[in-house]
Formats: structure tokens, C-alpha cells, sequence
């Protein structure tokens, strides 16, 4: 039986796109033998993960938009305190072994200025890591380690998966070519952001069998309340992708 790898981008709210392909996995039965994640899509890849469905993680994302606790650091930036009580309270507990399906969480180590991959121990403190946006949040300190987003250097870390599955499916978030007329300064900043980093997805998105390249030009990283539209665009991105039906097939063939 073919073992099926999935590598989830970076891209804050957009992310959310990411529940919508594994609604349509789970519907034709395409279940990953392991996940890899960055930033967002590492925090959607530990709830599934942990055993959640799809629409229970859209659920909580909602739930947590309407609760989420960001307070200001001493050293002027945002902590994720109200992700750290969410990631607290959903997960069986705070060890990578906890999970059902193994996870691969990719971040960037400010003291090293390296990219950095965690599959084992503490499993909560790597993935507010993970998440820290440059600039707007404070680092997150994991021994030696000073933890930012992991898409600064790598926000599509399907290496992490090459040689461990058979098939890669990559879900990349990021694909924004037209320009937006919203100058706003948090727009201003998801799009330099994403543009700094997009040559780091391309060598990694030729190691992918499937990529998954939702249009979400319209949405920035801050739209968390398009949550139920973003998932729905995920889906149906999914659900017309050849590819993917094909590959359902052939495992429900290695099956029978």
C-alpha cells in the first residue's frame, strides 16, 4: 500500500484552504501516512493529526478568532498566548507522540539562521514557533533555539517527506500573481512578506507528485473571518482536481 505524504504551507488565514483539501481526501478516502507543516498549515496539520475532522478544526479556528488573546511582549511585539490556550485545550497532550498520524514541523532558528525540522518531544512550543510572523510577533525561545515562522526560509518543506512516501501532495496557499488595490498596512505587509519568500517554494514544489494551488488572490493572511468562504474554495479547488481522483483510485485498487 502506498504511503501518502502531505505538506501544508504557511500563509495564515488563507491556510484555512488547506481544511478544504482534506475534506475532499477524507471523502474519497486518501488518508496521509504523514504530514509535514510550516507555520499555519502546521497548526492545521496537528489538529488533523490528533484525530480531528476537518470541519471540528474550522470549527475551532472560528471559534478561536472570537477569543483570541495577542498581548504585547516587553519587548513591544504580539505573543500567541490565546494559540498556546487553544493548542493547550485541543490536544491530547504536549509531545509529538500524542499524535495519530506522524507530523513534521519546519521553523526558522533566529540564533542559527537555519531551517530547522521537529518530528519528536515538545510539541507546542515549536509550533507557536513555527507561527511567529517576523516583525509582528515575539520569538519563541525552545532551548538554544529562538523559533520564528518557518516560511522565512522554507514554506513548503516537502523534504522533510522525500524517501518517507510514496506519493507527496503539496497544498501551497501562497500563490498571489495579481496585484491588490488594498494598500493598507497589513496588506502591504502580507504581500512583501510572500514575496520575499516565494523562490523558496518553487525547488520544493517540483519534489511534490500533486500541488494543490488554490486561486485566493482576494484574501490576505490577516482575513480570518472568510473563514467558511476560504474553506470552501479549498474544497472545490480540490474536488476538480484530476489528479488527486486518480490517486484515490489507485489506492482504493491497492486495496481491494
Amino acid at each position: 500500500m502506498q504511503t501518502i505524504g502531505l505538506v501544508l504551507s504557511g500563509g495564515g488565514a488563507r491556510a484555512i484552504a488547506h481544511l478544504g483539501l482534506l475534506q475532499r481526501m477524507d471523502e474519497i478516502g486518501i488518508k496521509p501516512g504523514a504530514i509535514s507543516g510550516v507555520s499555519a498549515g502546521a497548526i492545521i496539520g496537528v489538529l488533523y493529526a490528533s484525530g480531528m475532522s476537518p470541519k471540528q478544526i474550522l470549527g475551532t479556528v472560528k471559534e478561536y478568532n472570537g477569543f483570541a488573546k495577542i498581548v504585547l511582549s516587553s519587548g513591544g511585539l504580539f505573543t500567541a498566548t490565546g494559540l498556546q490556550q487553544i493548542l493547550n485545550s485541543a490536544l491530547p497532550g504536549d509531545d509529538f507522540d500524542c499524535l495519530t498520524i506522524p507530523l513534521y514541523v519546519t521553523a526558522t532558528d533566529m540564533a542559527g539562521g537555519t531551517s530547522v525540522t521537529f518530528s519528536r518531544g515538545s510539541l507546542i512550543d515549536v509550533l507557536i514557533g513555527s507561527s511567529s510572523v517576523p516583525v509582528l510577533f515575539a520569538p519563541k525561545k525552545h532551548g538554544r533555539q529562538y523559533l520564528v515562522d518557518g516560511g522565512v526560509l522554507n514554506n513548503l518543506p516537502a523534504e522533510c517527506l522525500a524517501g518517507k512516501c510514496d506519493q507527496i501532495i503539496g497544498s501551497h496557499v501562497n500563490r498571489r500573481y495579481k496585484p491588490t488595490k488594498n494598500l493598507d498596512r497589513l496588506h502591504v505587509f502580507d504581500q512583501c512578506f510572500h514575496l520575499a519568500i516565494a523562490k523558496n517554494v518553487s525547488q520544493n514544489a517540483g519534489l511534490c507528485n500533486i500541488l494543490f494551488e488554490p486561486e485566493l488572490d482576494k484574501y490576505s493572511m490577516f482575513d480570518i473571518k472568510y473563514a467558511d468562504r476560504l474553506f470552501d474554495l479549498g474544497y472545490q479547488t480540490a474536488k476538480e482536481n484530476n489528479a488527486l481522483s486518480i490517486l484515490a483510485e489507485t489506492v482504493h485498487q491497492q486495496d481491494s
